[in-house]
């Protein structure tokens, strides 16, 4: 469920940026702190559930936008094609990469059935 919101929240932030890209320069280390962050929780999920090439493309994507040591301009030739494929990268991770379901605990007052009472 968290990475679930994690994916959406970049996925907007992507989209906005695109949309506003000719007008982001200000915003270039909110975008990039957002969407690093995101492919880096994604890349865990993905090595979490054994998929090494999705964990791989994100991890590569969290480099491209590392707000710490900037590759490209978002707002240039390079960054509206890195916005378009982070946020689709994003996108299709939503349907393949799933989260396994976390498991409740049994709760000890809960009766068990054929089970004897001490």
């Amino acid at each position: 469920m968290r990475t679930r919101l994690v994916k959406w929240l970049c996925i907007a932030v992507l989209f906005v940026a695109f949309i506003l890209s000719p007008w982001i320069a200000e915003y270039q280390l909110v975008i990039r702190l957002v969407v690093c962050a995101g492919a880096a929780v994604v890349a865990l999920q993905a090595f979490r559930a054994g998929r090494q090439q999705w964990a791989i493309g994100f991890l590569v994507l969290a480099l491209l936008f590392n707000p710490a040591v900037p590759i490209f301009a978002l707002g240039g030739s390079l960054g509206i094609p890195a916005i378009v494929l982070a946020a689709t990268s994003f996108a299709v991770s939503l349907s393949l990469l799933k989260s396994r379901p976390l498991l409740s605990i049994p709760s000890i007052t809960d009766r068990t059935p054929g089970s004897e009472s001490l």
